[in-house]
């Protein structure tokens, strides 16, 4: 295994819990991991050494993220599904049953935001990504992930308190 791919491996963590923050279930999220490991790899060639490989992969992500929600747009337009969304589970790794409802209110209430401002939550609040990171990932001047990222703040805390979950 070269450099590139050891790198990418690496990255496996931060690709899994910035796609479990933009996907509506664990399943999508997965397959948005595995979509974005493979088009990197197949793309290594436009990958400039001396970059960061975080913001090229999640660059990656969420360009292939947009390319599902226009294709499923287009797809509903043609088939609706019969059945609803499965209920989301907690993650079991979280010990306290507490702890389990105010990380699935927080998941959920994450994905109830505007994508531009759950995107802009995912990069930097969930991942770390400073900002200037996250804006160029986005595509957007710091200004726009800026005000993305405080709206999406305070969504996130009106809902929450509304919950009752403390922060």
């Amino acid at each position: 295994m070269d450099g590139f791919q050891r790198e990418l491996v690496e990255l496996l963590p931060r690709l899994r819990r910035f796609a479990r923050a933009i996907c509506r279930s664990d399943a999508d999220a997965q397959d948005l991991v595995q979509e974005t490991v493979e088009r990197a790899l197949a793309k290594r060639a436009g990958f400039r050494p001396g970059t960061r490989l975080d913001s090229w992969t999640f660059t990656i992500m969420r360009r292939i993220h947009i390319d599902h929600g226009r294709a499923g747009a287009r797809w509903s337009r043609v088939v609706t599904p019969a059945d609803e969304r499965t209920a989301e589970v907690a993650d079991p790794g979280q010990a306290d049953e507490g702890l389990r409802a105010d990380a699935l209110a927080l998941r959920r209430a994450i994905h109830d935001l505007p994508d531009e401002q759950r995107l802009a939550v995912a990069l930097v609040l969930v991942d770390g990504l400073s900002y200037a990171e996250a804006a160029a990932v986005m595509g957007v001047p710091a200004g726009t992930l800026t005000s993305r990222l405080v709206r999406g703040r305070q969504s996130l805390i009106r809902t929450l308190a509304a919950q009752g979950v403390s922060a």
